[in-house]
């Protein structure tokens, strides 16, 4: 049975529920949140869907018992609206970082023992916080991480060359956040080094790494939050996960280089991370990456 938990419906927890139920992925489906009726209504919504629907979910709520044999679980709490002011998750922190200290024990007590896909911001330093706290292996705990921002990354290079963004491949590492980048040595296009590309030859990369970083405050601006696109990267991630697909993906891994976890290419399958991936980063990449991850580490280190 392929069953899965979420813990906070908000607009991102709904929308991996929703995800997961339409889509006829999880067999089995956990919902937990602060709020009692909220969690009833989420119930309610996604029973109600499923009599026009050619899958069933089993769907429960409010339960960590029910949490022992997950094999996915997501946690999505947060409140955007505190970064949204600001335009830094870190803003978050302090509001996530105690909703970690307060479901940490109870997913312990209940005897879980699958793998957590931090959804929650800042993405890297609520995962550091959430594995520390829970004690699992660094395999079994890991986030979204840049999953994301790589998305955003290749639609912008996919608009500016007018190609599809699957045609796109390469990483955004470092932070979910401000100091996140675009390793550009990693980008190719259709199988060619962007870089070596005649009609890139003009291109102001840095307005382009911009762009794909502002993408997540662009869609919070207009809509109030962010929901679609991170929900979807959550159940790539998971989906990889059940299957054992073992596909590269940018994801907050753990580090032992700067003891933080930190956007990373890994290899993603039912372990969680089987490992990670060293890409040969140019120098100023390197230096960028050293200053996100430090300052991550830093900001963890405050909270002990």
């Amino acid at each position: 049975m392929r069953k899965f938990g979420i813990i906070g419906l908000g607009n991102v927890g709904r929308t991996v529920a929703y995800t997961l139920v339409t889509k006829g992925i999880a067999d089995s489906l956990v919902l937990i949140d602060k709020d009692q009726k909220k969690a009833r209504a989420e119930q309610l919504d996604l029973q109600d869907a499923q009599a026009r629907l050619s899958t069933t979910t089993q769907v429960s709520i409010q339960n960590y018992d029910d949490l022992k044999d997950v094999e996915i679980l997501y946690i999505s709490a947060g409140d955007i609206s505190i970064s949204t002011n600001g335009g830094d998750r870190f803003d978050e922190f302090k509001f996530t970082a105690a909703v970690v200290k307060e479901i940490a024990p109870k997913i312990v007590a209940s005897g879980f023992k699958g793998i957590i896909i931090d959804i929650m911001n800042p993405c890297d330093a609520v995962t550091s916080y959430l594995q520390k706290l829970t004690g699992f292996s660094k395999q079994r705990v890991f986030g979204t991480g840049t999953f994301l921002d790589t998305a955003r990354m290749q639609r912008v290079v996919g608009e500016k060359l007018n190609i599809n963004p699957r045609s796109v491949e390469g990483y955004v590492l470092g932070e979910h956040g401000n100091t996140q980048f675009v390793a550009w040595s990693s980008v190719r296009v259709q199988g060619k080094a962007i870089k070596d590309l005649p009609e890139a030859k003009d291109f102001d990369f840095d307005a382009l790494a911009d762009a794909a970083k502002q993408g997540a405050w662009e869609v919070a601006s207009g809509k109030g939050f962010t929901s679609d696109a991170i929900a979807t990267c959550a159940v790539s991630l998971g989906q990889a996960v059940l299957s054992d697909a073992r596909i590269v993906c940018p994801v907050s891994g753990y580090s032992s280089l700067y003891d933080t976890y930190v956007g990373i290419p890994a290899i993603v399958g039912k372990n969680g991370i089987e490992s990670t991936v060293t890409l040969p980063l140019n120098t100023d990449e390197q230096a960028k990456f050293a200053n996100s991850a430090q300052m991550i580490h830093n900001s963890v280190a405050k909270l002990n």
